[in-house]
């Protein structure tokens, strides 16, 4: 993550001259991204108290949002103060502070753990299926809010992007340290049907955007919905499960979240290149209605008493 935005200062010309090269550094650049993310929730599942575990993932999580929203910002001051080299190196020297920030963090794994089960028997267990899938709903809908958000508002002719983001990252802080403590005291399997609707809502909400003011409205109510739904699927997914296995339990989950990522980046791109942007924001709001069954069978797989992993 230090390293690689460096390696695009080395393309120059036409797109076509460089293009599956810098497919492959995107790749390279995508699992550093997922070893982090995956790492970080692991970590911070072993540091929080089971009773407050929703609500410490949620509270942790605040940290990447307010990044989100900072990034876009600080992006475009560079961009435009500087150029796009400028941009590159920001990106780099904030990784490199993360960097130093972990080289002191102590091991949370206790060596004593007994090595948990191998990963595709975790994602062969219904429980962590469906999260899964959930997962792939809501990665599906991030794609359409993290990629098309902003070429949305240049063809709208909206003069700035960055009060989008700024929005959707407090309004997502803000519900999450209330969301939190009220999903530990319900569960997370009764938060996370609205915790949907309100994410599909955001994304519909992209629809009639024609100025700032609408286009802020449309992030607060999506923030929400983010605030409310990554950390409800994460704890939900790791809750009353063993040490051992929350590493994969947590590749599963945020595998999920990139792979819907993926596929919607490009189905969208074409779905919106021929049908326009408002169908593109509807189908992914569909998608992410269509994780309404899916959270109630969700609800099906809570274990009863504290315990392994269920099939």
């Amino acid at each position: 993550m230090t390293l690689l935005p460096l390696c695009y200062l080395l393309y120059n010309g036409e797109l076509h001259d460089f293009y599956w090269s810098l497919l492959l550094l995107r790749m390279i650049h995508g699992i550093g991204l997922a070893i982090c993310f995956t790492a970080v929730f692991t970590f911070i599942a072993d540091l929080v108290p089971p009773h407050r575990l929703n609500e410490g993932i949620g509270i942790f999580g605040t940290s990447g949002l307010l990044g989100l929203a900072a990034g876009p910002l600080l992006g475009e001051i560079a961009l435009h103060r500087f150029g796009f080299s400028a941009m590159f190196w920001l990106a780099t020297l904030l990784a490199l502070a993360a960097l130093l920030l972990t080289l002191r963090l102590p091991e949370t794994l206790a060596e004593q753990s007994l090595p948990g089960l191998n990963f595709f028997r975790v994602l062969a267990c219904r429980k962590q299926l469906v999260i899964g899938l959930l997962a792939l709903c809501f990665g599906f809908g991030l794609a359409a809010s993290g990629n098309f958000v902003a070429p949305m508002a240049q063809a709208r002719q909206l003069p700035l992007i960055s009060p989008y983001f700024f929005a959707y990252s407090v309004a997502a802080v803000a519900i999450r340290f209330f969301g939190g403590r009220l999903a530990d005291r319900v569960g997370e399997a009764r938060i996370l049907p609205y915790a949907l609707v309100m994410t599909a809502l955001g994304l519909l909400a992209l629809i009639p955007v024609r100025d700032q003011g609408t286009l802020l409205l449309a992030g607060m109510l999506g923030g929400c919905g983010h605030g409310l739904l990554f950390p409800t699927l994460n704890t939900l997914a790791i809750r009353h499960e063993p040490q051992e296995s929350r590493g994969k339990i947590t590749g599963i989950f945020t595998g999920g979240i990139d792979g819907g990522n993926f596929i919607g980046a490009l189905a969208l791109g074409y779905l919106g290149e021929w049908g326009g942007y408002n169908l593109l924001f509807f189908t992914a709001a569909l998608v992410l209605l269509c994780g309404l069954p899916l959270s109630w069978l969700s609800a099906e797989t809570r274990p009863r008493k504290t315990g392994g992993i269920r099939s």
